[in-house]
């Protein structure tokens, strides 16, 4: 297994030493402590974590020097899948530094070590002198675009290695973000956040929103007197969101007419708390059925809705129907340890043989890797992973020939349909509100991935600033994928025929109670795939006070209600196809209206019409699937030879999954305020390295306006320009009762397709082969 940190191979591109100047600023002595964490301190309850220490220790991995294309079998058995339940510390690794610093070598492109963020967060703790901290992020500084296409022109011209932090003064609940070099052991820059402006939630502040629940007397009381809750630690549960509205003023407060209590909570004000911004987390709360963890909460939805602020510590309202209502609690589970315990669904594993089919390669994979560098069938591309966007790929080449300078995905809205109160509320920007990369699981050979499989490592920050190592955050593997090409001439029955191999680059993260796996998939003939799957358990809940039948939901178990919502994603892609000067053209096919005269005697004409979007403003577009509606993505410099057309390659919307709308919410909406990205499919901006988050840099309370919506506002010229393409694209989802206890994958997703990049089918070159593994079970001693 590979680690994002570690050598560079000179082939890959150049490198960098880390300086002396790193080494000397880090002087502390590492220890190791398991222990739990309590309401308001900043450790990862489960994680390992680790004081600071000297710089002597990043991992190197070993290369994989392998340039040909080994075959795929399907037959030979591979190493079995941990199906035991594990608990985080075991996939989340901190190590002590040995006493010696070698020289080492980075690429600027590579993720902070252990190392480095122990140096960052000394750096930052001694711009704050006296000061308790905590952290919600130390991360990479990624190099400009201008430094780092200089840096590829010239090797000597090596970017600055900077990382940036955003800390919470625990005395005021100040936030502040923090740029240092790590070059210099300096401070580069300290600048406060604005008023309204709250960091995203990590999973330490997930943590403390369950504890401070978990921990108050009055839920206790609550909690017992409702629903006969009496052991909080094993039998509640709580899922912490972001408050979408947070206004918890006016006619919120006591008793309403919609049937339901909003219990506000005193809260004992001092010196220290009176003035502090309020940083709310809403928990909606389930009972796990005699406490057993392997029990599905959602089959067990209460009403009780308590709210905390983070930064008092304290619960400040809860919310629930006047009259308890009844808790539904038959067994709806898809543990393997409960299976049997089902009351209506399955409750034994199914019978009917299902032969084993297993991937292997037994001459090895077909890439090669060296650090975060990799090639395969004439790709190449440097892959990054940070806490909030998760995967990044950058400088994505095929041929030698770019491509796409940076591509992730850079934020999500979730909003729920029902309108009524509290879910009014319910709605989370998952990528700026939690962030993909700290909700990335540590993925598992045979269950997760199949086949001969290179995994990296992802290195990120607790929130005391201690460095963690997820192990196995990304997966990289080579897929069958069907036949690329394939023709029969019928006169004389000759058959050419190949198979298609892609190169798949995947991670998976759990948000709360959502499964999000996201795939990219590099293919033989230039084609750029980007998938997302959507599994794990619906956000369940009680029916309203009132309500016989959901009125914005449907019922997927006994009293257990699962609202419509919607899941939109925006994909942000630095496009730079052949050169960083491109513009777009959205081309529609549509049909000759004229039928008389000499342009369409018949009736039968349709063509394809293009048309360049020249500004921002009128680059804000929505797909149009009668109009079968694709954006080409052009060079402003090279010409196909053989059409005479530019270079391009060509976004198409919707290619895995049905056609979607955009957002849903009505305009004057706070969802829509807050998620302007996702009411287009597609908007251009002018490239600027500050512009990365549609919704803006900072989700959590927002009240919108930030982002894209400000950013185009300029109305910049986007033609011949060095440009970023914005796709928005996602799901509506009406859930079944199918979709429960566990959701089979929904899908959805693009693709970017060549289009005039090449001369004519750029896979003409594969050799032909055949697999010697496969075997004819239907017509006897028949080998073909």
């Amino acid at each position: 297994p590979g680690t994002l940190q570690g050598h560079s191979s000179p082939a890959a591109g150049a490198t960098r030493s880390l300086s002396c100047s790193m080494v000397r600023a880090a002087t502390m002595a590492a220890t190791v402590t398991c222990a739990a964490s309590a309401p308001g301190t900043n450790q990862r309850q489960g994680r390992v974590p680790l004081t600071r220490f000297n710089l002597a220790r990043i991992t190197t991995r070993r290369s994989l020097a392998s340039t040909r294309t080994g075959p795929l079998v399907v037959g030979a058995k591979q190493q079995p899948c941990d199906h035991g339940d594990r608990h985080r510390q075991s996939r989340l690794v901190a190590r002590a530094a040995p006493a010696t610093s070698p020289t080492l070598s980075v690429h600027p492109l590579l993720q902070l070590s252990e190392d480095e963020i122990s140096v960052a967060v000394s750096l930052v703790e001694a711009a704050f002198p006296g000061e308790q901290l905590r952290f919600s992020y130390v991360s990479l500084t990624e190099p400009t675009k201008a430094e780092m296409i200089a840096f590829k022109a010239d090797a000597a011209q090596v970017p600055e290695r900077k990382a940036s932090a955003l800390v919470t003064l625990e005395s005021s609940s100040a936030c502040f973000r923090l740029i240092v070099s790590l070059d210099e052991s300096i401070v580069v820059s300290k600048e406060p956040l604005a008023g309204t402006q709250q960091p995203l939630l990590s999973p330490d502040d997930c943590d403390l929103a369950e504890q401070l629940v978990k921990s108050n007397e009055d839920i206790a009381r609550l909690l017992k007197e409702r629903y006969g809750v009496t052991d909080i630690d094993k039998q509640l549960v709580c899922d912490p969101w972001s408050v979408h509205v947070a206004e918890l003023t006016g006619d919120e407060k006591g008793p309403d007419e919609d049937g339901l209590i909003n219990a506000i909570f005193p809260v004992e004000e001092n010196g220290s708390t009176a003035d502090r911004p309020e940083r709310l987390v809403q928990t909606f709360l389930y009972i796990r059925d005699n406490g057993d963890e392997a029990d599905n909460h959602y089959a067990h939805p209460l009403d009780l809705l308590p709210v905390v602020d983070l930064n008092k510590k304290c619960v400040v309202s809860a919310l629930m129907q006047k009259e308890p209502p009844l808790v539904p609690m038959a067994s709806v589970n898809y543990h393997r340890a409960k299976v049997a315990t089902n009351l209506y669904l399955e409750s034994s594993w199914r019978t009917a043989k299902l032969a084993p089919l297993e991937i292997m390669q037994p001459e090895g994979p077909s890439f090669s890797v060296d650090g975060n560098f990799i090639e395969w069938q004439k790709w190449s591309l440097r892959i990054g992973f940070n806490y909030r966007e998760g995967l990044v790929l950058h400088d994505v080449c095929y041929d030698g020939r770019p491509v796409m300078w940076r591509g992730s995905l850079v934020e999500m809205a979730v909003p729920y349909g029902d309108p009524r109160e509290p879910f009014q509320r319910k709605c989370a920007f998952d990528v700026g509100d939690y962030g993909l990369g700290y909700c990335a699981n540590s993925l598992e050979l045979g269950c997760d991935c199949l086949g001969h499989i290179h995994y990296f490592d992802a290195v990120m920050s607790n929130s005391a600033g201690v460095p963690y190592t997820l192990r196995k955050a990304i997966c990289m593997h080579e897929e069958d994928a069907g036949l690329l090409w394939k023709h029969v001439e019928y006169r004389n029955g000759h058959s050419e025929a190949r198979r298609s191999r892609r190169l798949v680059l995947s991670f998976i993260a759990t948000v709360v109670n959502y499964e999000y796996l996201f795939y990219w998939y590099l293919m033989q003939d230039g084609t750029i795939q980007y998938e997302v799957k959507l599994s794990g358990e619906l956000s369940t809940n009680l029916l309203s006070s009132g309500e016989e039948a959901p009125d914005y939901g449907v019922m997927v178990a006994p009293g257990v209600n699962a609202q419509v919502h919607q899941h939109m994603f925006c994909a942000r892609l630095d496009m730079a196809v052949d050169g960083h000067k491109n513009r777009v053209k959205e081309v529609d096919v549509i049909p000759n209206n004229e039928t008389s005269g000499k342009t369409n005697p018949f009736g039968n004409g349709f063509h394809a019409e293009a048309t360049t979007l020249k500004s921002e403003k009128e680059a804000a577009r929505a797909s149009c699937p009668e109009r079968a509606r694709s954006w080409l993505i052009q060079s402003s410099e090279e010409l196909n030879p053989i059409s005479g057309h530019p270079c391009s390659y060509k976004l198409l919307p919707f290619t895995s999954g049905p056609a979607m709308p955009t957002l849903l919410t009505s305009p004057e909406s706070s969802v829509t305020r807050r998620g302007v990205f996702a009411t287009k499919s597609l908007w251009v901006t002018k490239h600027d390295d500050a512009e990365i988050f549609p919704a803006g840099d900072y989700t959590v309370q927002s009240s919108g306006g930030d982002g894209l919506p400000a950013w185009v506002e300029a109305d910049r010229n986007v033609e011949d320009e060095d440009i970023v393409i914005w796709h928005s694209f996602g799901v509506v989802h009406v859930p079944r009762p199918e979709d429960f206890p566990v959701m089979p994958c929904e899908v959805t997703g693009f693709t970017l397709k060549p289009d005039n990049f090449f001369q004519g089918n750029p896979a003409i070159d594969l050799p032909p082969s055949r697999s010697t593994d496969s075997h004819c079970c239907s017509h006897e001693g028949d080998s073909e």
